[in-house]
């Protein structure tokens, strides 16, 4: 007996936990800058985007280091029969010898034709190139969250819109079904009436379709669980309008100077312009500090293992100069093969400037556009909203056909979409060009 009830009572615990779990996860209801937030820490592609800064740091910090002495420790033991040299005492001998080497030995390149210097302040180059990318990747993905997020919402309030239309067309029903049984209407009629409110439930399924499938690529974006319920906050009706005075040039340079796709262009010109510098350093001679310190022991000697290793204890150090005569043209070729890179650099950057320009002349006219698509579009749905009005009325009083009213709220529903369209465009095109100017994304 005590047995089951502790039992039961665990099964209550969990289902309390269970319970407790689902309420939290329901009860989340996501802003846009919940949503920002939670991408720029979670998101894949941002996540890929970090572990390259991370790599370029390692190898900044491996090129730094290539300054620095290298250092090895070797160790042999051989065995010789015949006619051979003694590794120890360079003697010519016929016998058997056993014979033991250690040694320690470094070198440090002195001079490589500036090239160990090049290849760090290109590594450093590439580091801060990878910081900007990231910010690429960041701004890209608050780009689509923002999008998708408007999106969604636009989805939400046209399910909004597809239930009223069925409640509407439901009482419809109704009064033709009242009508055709008092002998007022035909059967076709009415059969038109069912066939609109069958229609408006097929259209409250798509938009709710819809609206998941909305809610799915906004769970992708946040790296959401699909299993995890998701609500998003609704936003005011009151939007800003675009400054029609605001200087789309003024607009383009300012986001020249703060984008960070521009500024990734220009360090990959400068990244090419060192490897440029580091191709011609191959034309230089290399100048490198070799020492090392050994000792060893052969079998054929009799002094004890540890008198011959104290005996051959042998220094070395000296320097090295390698000139590079002819090596196959294989540095005219890197030379000319820097040169072309830079080119192609400089083309990737006009490039990169033109898109930004087009996207900043896209946002502005289509800001513009949307504005005036609000203001006529809003005066279409009071305009459609009142003929409907009207058309219901005159319906209930058998002034008006079937076919006459389902033209009218279909003329409506269109009018209540297109304005949705337009706001949800204003919105997005108005918080593009304040992304461009440097400003916070916030509805």
């Amino acid at each position: 007996m005590k047995l089951y009830l502790i039992l039961v009572s665990l099964l209550l615990v969990q289902l309390t936990f269970a319970q407790e779990a689902s309420t939290n996860i329901t009860s989340k209801i996501w802003s846009l800058e919940d949503c920002i937030d939670y991408a720029i820490e979670n998101n894949i592609t941002i996540k890929d985007a970090t572990l390259d800064k991370s790599i370029a740091e390692v190898d900044y910090k491996k090129a730094k280091s290539s300054r620095l002495p290298n250092l090895f420790g070797s160790a042999s033991q051989n065995f010789s029969s015949g006619n051979t040299i003694d590794p120890i005492t360079s003697n010519y001998v016929t016998d058997q010898i056993n014979s033991t080497n250690v040694g320690i030995n470094s070198s440090v390149t002195l001079f490589q034709g500036n090239q160990i210097t090049n290849q760090i302040q290109q590594n450093k180059l590439f580091l801060e190139q990878s910081i900007f990318e990231e910010e690429v990747e960041k701004n890209n993905i608050v780009l689509n969250i923002l999008e998708v997020y408007l999106q969604t919402l636009y989805s939400k309030e046209n399910i909004a819109i597809a239930e009223n239309n069925v409640t509407a067309s439901l009482k419809e029903e109704q009064r033709a079904k009242a009508r055709l049984d008092a002998g007022t209407i035909a059967l076709s009629d009415y059969t038109e009436a069912q066939s609109q409110a069958a229609t408006n439930k097929y259209n409250v399924i798509a938009a709710k379709n819809e609206y998941q499938q909305y809610i799915i690529a906004l769970k992708q974006l946040l790296e959401l669980s699909p299993l995890e319920d998701m609500q998003i906050e609704t936003i005011d009706d009151n939007m800003d309008l675009v400054n029609l005075e605001l200087d789309k040039m003024k607009v383009y340079n300012n986001a020249i100077s703060f984008l960070p796709e521009i500024q990734s262009s220009i360090l990959n010109v400068k990244a090419n312009e060192k490897e440029l510098d580091i191709a011609k350093g191959a034309f230089l001679p290399t100048l490198s500090l070799t020492g090392s310190i050994g000792s060893g022991y052969t079998s054929i000697n009799d002094n004890t293992f540890s008198d011959q290793f104290d005996v051959n204890f042998n220094q070395k150090l000296g320097l090295s100069l390698s000139i590079p005569i002819f090596n196959r043209n294989q540095t005219k070729a890197a030379v000319k093969t820097a040169t072309l890179n830079i080119e192609k650099a400089e083309l990737q950057k006009q490039s990169t400037e033109k898109e930004v320009y087009k996207k900043v002349e896209t946002a502005f006219q289509n800001a513009v556009s949307a504005q005036e698509q609000v203001i006529a579009s809003e005066a279409s749905k009071f305009a459609a909203e009142k003929s409907y009005e009207l058309a219901q009325k005159k319906y209930e009083l058998g002034a008006l056909s079937t076919t006459d009213l389902v033209i009218s709220q279909n003329t409506f529903t269109n009018a209540q979409q297109n304005y949705l369209q337009a706001k949800y465009l204003n919105i997005l095109y108005h918080q593009l060009l304040q992304f461009y100017q440097g400003n916070d994304i916030k509805i």
